[in-house]
């Protein structure tokens, strides 16, 4: 299995051709941008690379996070763990966290939003968070649309769980994906299924005539140019982060022997009994993947008697996934 042996710069065309690739969709243009251009809100993740971003839910937390070396943290009103137990409609963190968190470290800051809450996004562009997650862990406000994502000025991250999602995301304007798992269980095992599952459909792709393309555009529902710019590539035009159910540092490793640019670890840290130990332990194993030695160094650095407690995903009813929302 191989990770993606690409340049900086090659990467960095990949974005030119993305805004080529928007201006000869005939959408009108966004908004005169505040911050950023379509470049800058592709580029921007690019930065993420390699590292690992941790979802936080207080000052405490993004500390902690920010001294393991986390690249960034996502802000939430409840860790996945905490959301998928307490039940009810889970919505955006509270304004005023948000601002604490970014007031207490130096990190990018994330946070989510619901599937097609144009509004919560619109708050958080305003509170200025340097991106935003569209995320089926919080309740669906639109079970059918996603956000126009072109309207904004902050970058977003979708999850997807195959190639279709991931490039529908990618027209609506996200500019990281993250490969679906399922979240606040503390089991990769729906991480990797999604991460081959999209890894495959982009070898089937890169092996099909123009006019197979076109046709499998049709299905995906995307234009013909972004297929084949993905079977150009052979990989996603934008940056894949794998999430969901990442615990220890040897699910990590997982992750980027898989193909991840990055990984998103949610409860797997802050639902531990050892959050400090871990949370460096994750950042060490998944910046030094190729290596076992050092994979085995992180995985020293836990125990497994204090990793959170996990859900076996066989276990959950079909309306208690949260991967299958927004589709």
């Amino acid at each position: 299995m191989r990770y993606y042996p690409l340049e900086f710069s090659e990467i960095e065309s990949f974005f030119y051709k993305l805004a080529e690739l928007r201006e000869a969709s005939g959408k009108s243009e966004p908004k005169p941008l505040k911050k950023g251009t379509i470049l800058v809100k592709h580029a921007f993740p690019i930065f993420q690379k390699g590292g690992v971003i941790m979802d936080v839910t207080n000052p405490s937390q993004a500390q902690i996070a920010e001294s393991a070396g986390a690249t960034a943290v996502m802000v939430l009103d409840k860790l996945p763990y905490d959301v998928r137990k307490s039940g009810g409609v889970a919505r955006m963190a509270e304004p005023r966290v948000i601002e604490e968190v970014m007031n207490s470290v130096t990190i990018p800051i994330m946070a989510k939003v619901r599937i097609g809450h144009y509004m919560e996004a619109k708050v958080l562009e305003a509170l200025g968070v340097d991106m935003i997650d569209e995320s089926e862990v919080l309740t669906p406000a639109d079970e059918e649309h996603h956000i126009d994502k072109w309207q904004f000025t902050v970058p977003f991250v979708n999850g997807a769980r195959s190639l279709g999602e991931a490039l529908r995301r990618i027209y609506e304007g996200a500019s990281m994906i993250r490969t679906k798992g399922e979240a606040g269980t503390g089991n990769v095992s729906e991480a990797v299924k999604h991460m081959k599952i999209i890894s495959r459909e982009i070898g089937e792709l890169k092996a099909l005539t123009d006019e197979e393309v076109a046709k499998k555009a049709r299905e995906f529902q995307v234009p013909y140019e972004l297929a084949k710019l993905t079977a150009t590539l052979g990989r996603l035009p934008v940056v894949n982060f794998a999430a969901g159910g990442i615990a220890t540092p040897a699910d990590a490793a997982l992750m980027m022997w898989l193909g991840a640019d990055g990984v998103f670890v949610g409860s797997g840290i802050f639902k531990s009994e050892d959050p400090e130990e871990r949370a460096k332990a994750i950042v060490l194993a998944t910046s030094n993947w190729e290596d076992p030695e050092v994979v085995l160094e992180a995985q020293k650095m836990i125990s497994e008697k204090k990793s959170m407690m996990g859900i076996d995903v066989k276990t959950l009813r079909p309306e208690e996934l949260l991967q299958v929302r927004g589709s």
